[in-house]
């Protein structure tokens, strides 16, 4: 048993010594073609934000990309299984995510965060943990839009009272402010709304990008 894992947090993050990596960032950017970053997808639940986040991993998979989805659901499934949907978890829950992006984006890897991250503080806190790197996208479809979807059947639960606190119904959502980006899927086709995000990510970390020293 590693003992600072008895240790209460402040004692043992005094007792920790940050290793600095071996491999440069540049090393990894001129190796990959393209900046590591954080693209963080935020939307109400059937707004297209998994279905967009993977139509994008797909593509610029193909493009040679090192990119990775980290959606919501999977997430919960596995790294934060543990959690549960109280205010605190749903906190926890975006907290952890971004510092998993993090790592994600110090390794060279473009991820896309797809979480609904209906609060501006967490996001916020997320953007902090990023930092530069993040990049906030605002998968901005109505609720009329998306509970006419409803592709889970999450909102006929939630009306019926059988899911409490869901967001757009019975919880609020905080629609970004400053978002660097926004796609209304309401209003585009799904080859319009990918095309828009590929621009985007190709503008903000690809070579472009890495040719001007920008993320």
């Amino acid at each position: 048993m590693n003992a600072l894992l008895d240790l209460p947090r402040p004692l043992a993050a005094a007792n920790l010594t940050q290793v600095s990596h071996a491999v440069a960032v540049e090393e990894r950017t001129a190796a990959n073609g393209h900046r590591g970053g954080i693209l963080w997808m935020t939307g109400l639940s059937g707004a297209g934000k998994s279905t967009l986040a993977m139509a994008a991993e797909r593509a610029l998979f193909e493009r040679g990309w090192q990119v990775f989805v980290l959606d919501g659901d999977n997430v919960r499934n596995g790294l934060n299984a543990g959690l549960g949907f109280s205010a605190a978890d749903r906190s926890e829950n975006i907290r952890r995510v971004a510092e998993a992006a993090k790592l994600f984006a110090d390794a060279g890897m473009l991820v896309i965060a797809s979480l609904i991250s209906p609060l501006q503080a967490d996001r916020a806190r997320a953007r902090a943990i990023g930092g530069d790197r993040f990049h906030e996208v605002f998968v901005a479809a109505n609720l009329a839009t998306c509970e006419s979807r409803d592709p889970k059947g999450l909102y006929k639960k939630a009306r019926a009272g059988a899911i409490p606190e869901f967001t757009g119904i019975s919880a609020p959502y905080e629609a970004p402010e400053t978002a660097e980006l926004t796609i209304d899927t309401g209003v585009l086709s799904r080859a319009e709304a990918l095309d828009e995000l590929l621009d985007y990510i190709d503008r903000a970390f690809g070579k472009a990008a890495v040719t001007q020293g920008r993320v």
